[in-house]
């Protein structure tokens, strides 16, 4: 195959990855970013001379995935793991640990729960309603909210289940999909008329020594897509940023892409075509060829949030955070306390225990603000976002200290919604892709965000590519 030529457009870690498989099968590769660096999401600087994530900061270390990537890359033996993953959650008033027993905030141990306190007593009484309620009927997908509610109360929606998809998600638990966000619970429910009982044999069949739950790079997991650029460019692949691709044609039985400003087009023909780039550029670039995968794509919407970055002094702590960080309900969003628009707190000196090797008198603080439908809250300037953050920590930790250096990392429309029929959708778009010789997609858009499902995603489709390749180079020998 090495005188054929995939494009891969989009230069985050999806199309990056898929780049490196089809670059290491001897595939000619060319990766086109519109944007003026490569890494999508995930992207590193130093703050207080620290260099702390903008973007994700960790990939799951119980899919294979991320952890393959790195080791293929060499890097397997610098992965570090937290040294904590103990969080809590603000309900109530107060910061609580979040209750054990529980999967994605789905209780398993009613003991753990009351004992937590995150609940009201109303809404406490009305959890173990679920072990005797009948059945909820099994049809179409529902939303987190519709299902979970059902069975358990509104509040273990708003106080367990929401904040923690929010910070997967940063979306609404009455619009995503009980069966793409919480799949392993889905199945399982169909098998059990108890909520409760089906998310407690979730748990007994888990592993009982899975390892570390997360792990990231020294540098930061924003190091991670240099690393994946450089070794396709070792492999004879081609790394383009500042290229956006405006449209994608069929020619001659590959395709033609048109790079650039419409006053001065570029354009470039290729074998295959991989898009990995979100839904709503894929849709526009889809729409001549496979209107049917377009119109799907259009259908994908996406949540905006910002990422405050405070590096403070450990003396403005009047003790020093115990745990990795803490969520914030929707629902506890009041602006009397100051916290308006903080969904989550992480800690990450304390998290991430060698960040405090470079100055042990520094704790890094990311707060995550806004969630889907608060663009407004993220209109707001730098200077107030940050100030918003800090009256979080004043109001929560304590701190009235103000902080060293602050950073504010917006992202626009960087999370997709795996809104109520989510799975269909995407069947939609992946069959009708599919019935385009030399096509595929990846990404986040699809079957996870995390970094290691971006990288599974990246992989088919490569895989798809390689074989379409073979089967013409077969046909024509």
């Amino acid at each position: 195959m090495s005188t054929s030529h995939a494009v891969v457009v989009g230069g985050g870690i999806a199309g990056l990855s898929a780049a490196r498989v089809l670059a290491r099968s001897g595939v000619r590769v060319t990766v086109l970013e519109g944007s003026p660096r490569i890494g999508g999401k995930l992207r590193v600087s130093e703050i207080a001379g620290i260099p702390v994530d903008e973007g994700a900061e960790a990939m799951l270390a119980r899919r294979p995935e991320g952890l393959d990537l790195v080791d293929e890359l060499g890097r397997g033996d610098d992965l570090v793991h937290p040294g904590t993953t103990s969080s809590a959650i603000y309900s109530r008033g107060a910061l609580r640990r979040f209750p054990a027993g529980q999967v994605m905030g789905v209780p398993a141990d009613l003991r753990a729960l009351a004992a937590s306190r995150v609940l009201s007593p109303a809404g406490l009484a009305r959890v173990p309603l679920d072990l005797v309620l009948p059945e909820t009927p099994h049809g179409d997908d529902v939303s987190v909210a519709s299902f979970i509610g059902a069975r358990l109360g509104r509040e273990v929606v708003d106080r367990l289940v929401e904040p923690l998809l929010g910070g997967v998600y940063a979306g609404r638990a009455d619009l995503l999909s009980f069966e793409a966000t919480l799949p392993g619970v889905a199945a399982a429910a169909r098998t059990n008329r108890s909520l409760i009982g089906a998310v407690r044999g979730v748990r007994d069949a888990a592993p009982t020594n899975q390892g570390p739950v997360f792990a990231t790079l020294p540098g930061g997991l924003g190091a991670l897509p240099q690393l994946v650029a450089d070794d396709v460019v070792a492999a004879g692949g081609t790394v383009r940023t500042g290229a956006t691709v405006r449209e994608l044609r069929r020619r001659d039985g590959g395709w033609r892409l048109t790079i650039g400003p419409t006053r001065d087009p570029e354009y470039l023909d290729a074998d295959a075509v991989v898009i990995a780039v979100p839904a709503a550029p894929a849709s526009r670039l889809l729409a001549a060829e496979v209107p049917a995968a377009a119109r799907q794509l259009a259908g994908i919407e996406y949540a905006s949030m910002a990422i405050v970055t405070l590096a403070y002094r450990t003396s403005a702590f009047p003790r020093l955070p115990k745990g990795s960080g803490y969520l914030v309900p929707a629902v506890e969003s009041d602006p009397r306390r100051g916290g308006k628009g903080v969904k989550a707190v992480t800690f990450s000196s304390i998290k991430w225990p060698h960040l405090r090797d470079g100055d042990p008198d520094v704790i890094a603080v990311r707060c995550s603000i806004g969630r889907f439908g608060e663009e407004r809250t993220l209109q707001r300037s730098d200077a107030e976002l940050a100030a918003i953050a800090r009256a979080e920590l004043a109001a929560t930790c304590g701190v009235t200290e103000a902080p060293a250096e602050s950073r504010v990392s917006r992202w626009g429309g960087g999370l997709p919604q795996y809104n109520v029929g989510h799975a269909d959708r995407v069947a939609a778009i992946r069959a009708a892709v599919a019935a385009e010789p030399g096509l595929a997609v990846a990404g986040a858009a699809y079957d996870g965000l995390g970094v290691p499902a971006c990288i599974a995603s990246a992989r088919a489709a490569a895989t798809r590519i390689l074989d379409d390749l073979c089967s013409r180079e077969g046909a024509e020998q």
